[in-house]
């Protein structure tokens, strides 16, 4: 025989990418970083290679992609003091103990992870803080990032008190006498910047290390990371993310979200043109691109602050007068997108609830309207927990990208809690819609929102199908009928959420020519009953033909 073929072929079980129905029983041959043939198990053989990988029946498929993640953010959390795996509120308050024991010399006890549905009312008190670490200030962000939760040392160092307004885009939870009681709601969280410690860019450089680590063991090659500006404790994240191009240790494919300020208006165009330009300069788009806009448009509806058609209810299933928040004006919203349209760059919508569904879209077909058509756009909504069924048809017509976080399309302790007893039942009733949106012709781009919820994509994959989380049975209240099929559910991870990052001519599919971002699992789904998806495990990840997790050589 003569000179390998390939660096690498992959043989011995099936292959899948976007567009087929089914895996097949194909291989992958590698070579320079990229893919160079999918063919039989006996042609990659006899063409001869370096190394062979085994797939023992398993599965090699593109590398996944996140469309909507917070890696900084998550990492640092793991970082601090880290709440993400407390099963109730009593064990949150022995890991916050812990941690104030484990580092008496911090000024500040910051972290985050906590859950809503751990604590009555999702909201847990100061007092608990107070009792735990009576001389320090504490705050500790909960799972979604939408309110944090501080202790009384924090609120006298912010000078919070009962005195002291809800800002128009947040809300401070308090007692019957007004005072505050120990949780920040979305913009109030804003009131603690001026006396939080100074950002540590070595913190946040560790951070990012460590989640680049976990996004490569749970086989995601790439990410758009959905804020990317000023981050109380953390600083600028684009400065994070230069300097680990500059330095190396970014191997990740990232789309930097640009943070669009709220309190500010389209004087921050040129703002933004100019760090977009800062991310071009590096001559690193194979890592790093930055020509997104991240805009938030609504909260999250455990607060109430989803904005959505119908009011919320109180305890007692009232309607009240409260329809959740727009953080930014709708008419001004027809305004910046087509001004940011009309750039260049592609927006990145924080659309919840239904009424910011709408808004949002109505933005798009603004710019649409006085732009035309943009072929390359990338405009995309993410989280759309509620959707009505007029807009699931508006989304084709904008030519909108839907960025699920399809985990949440199963019923968890927020949901039957904090969420379902307080909205009207036509919202109930329509909630993850993601089937409607498939069926619509609409682009699907998978994301995790991590450190929100779990990064894993085999997680979010088997509740995309199932509308349950792995182990669960789905819950009646969901309509069954919006599951997803495992074809596009995989295909939303790998080629659509790798198109919604700007990566679709190089990345997220078994095209030759593409980079071998490669992902082997050690079972295919494709074999197993849909309820068992969750048992196919991550065995290796490939980043252009460089394996970066499992073996010796990660």
């Amino acid at each position: 025989m003569g000179a390998e073929v390939f660096d690498i072929a992959f043989v011995g079980g099936n292959a899948f990418t976007a567009g087929w129905r089914e895996s097949r029983p194909l291989g992958v041959g590698v070579r320079d970083g990229r893919v160079v043939a999918v063919d039989t198990d006996a042609a990659l053989r006899d063409a001869g290679a370096r190394e062979v990988v085994e797939l023992d029946g398993g599965l090699v498929l593109p590398a996944f992609h996140d469309a909507h993640a917070h890696p900084v953010q998550g990492g640092i959390e793991r970082l601090q003091c880290d709440l993400s795996d407390a099963r109730d509120a009593d064990e949150c308050f022995r890991i916050i103990a812990d941690y104030a024991a484990a580092h008496p010399d911090r000024e500040w006890i910051l972290g985050g992870g906590w859950t809503m549905a751990h604590f009555p009312g999702g909201a847990p008190r100061s007092a608990d803080l107070d009792r735990i670490v009576p001389d320090r200030p504490v705050a500790l962000s909960n799972r979604d990032h939408h309110g944090v939760w501080v202790s009384s040392a924090a609120l006298r160092r912010a000078g919070i008190d009962a005195t002291t307004p809800d800002p128009a885009d947040g809300r401070i939870e308090r007692g019957a006498d007004g005072s505050p009681s120990g949780v920040l709601h979305e913009g109030a969280g804003r009131l603690l910047d001026a006396v939080l410690p100074a950002s540590d860019p070595h913190l946040a450089l560790d951070g990012l290390a460590q989640a680049q680590r976990k996004m490569f063991a749970l086989g995601v090659v790439g990410w758009q990371d959905a804020w990317v500006g000023e981050m109380p404790g953390s600083g600028d994240l684009l400065a994070v993310y230069l300097a680990a191009v500059r330095s190396g240790m970014l191997r990740a494919r990232v789309t930097a979200a640009l943070w669009w300020e709220r309190e500010r208006g389209l004087e921050q165009l040129e703002d933004l043109t100019r760090r977009r330009e800062s991310i071009d300069a590096l001559g690193r788009a194979d890592v790093l691109i930055g020509d997104t806009v991240k805009i938030m448009v609504d909260g999250v509806a455990e607060n109430f602050t989803a904005a959505m058609s119908h009011p919320y209810l109180d305890s007692c299933g009232h309607a009240t007068n409260n329809r959740g928040l727009t953080f930014v004006d709708p008419k001004a919203l027809r305004e910046i997108v087509p001004a940011l349209d009309a750039a260049g760059f592609h927006v990145h919508f924080h659309a919840l609830g239904d009424r910011a569904v709408s808004i949002a879209l109505g933005a798009i077909e603004t710019a649409r309207r006085l732009n035309g058509p943009r072929p390359d756009a990338r405009h995309q909504l993410a989280h759309l927990q509620v959707v009505s069924s007029d807009d699931v048809v508006r989304f084709a017509r904008a030519g909108a990208t839907a960025n699920l976080q399809m985990l949440w399309g199963a019923v968890d302790a927020a949901l039957d809690e904090l969420t379902f007893p307080f909205l009207a039942d036509e919202l109930v009733a329509r909630h993850y819609p993601f089937r409607d949106l498939r069926d619509a012709g609409v682009p699907l781009a998978a994301g995790s929102d991590w450190p929100v919820s779990s990064a894993d994509p085999i997680e979010a994959i088997h509740a995309g199908v199932n509308r349950a989380a792995p182990g669960e049975i789905p819950d009646p209240r969901l309509d069954a009928g919006q599951s997803l099929a495992l074809v596009d559910a995989l295909a939303a991870y790998t080629a659509g959420a790798a198109a919604a990052g700007g990566r679709s001519g190089t990345s997220g599919a078994l095209t030759p020519g593409h980079f071998a971002d490669l992902v082997v699992l050690d079972a295919d789904p494709f074999d197993a009953p849909p309820e068992r998806i969750f048992e196919s495990h991550v065995t290796g990840t490939w980043l252009a033909g460089d394996r970066v997790h499992g073996g010796v050589d990660a």
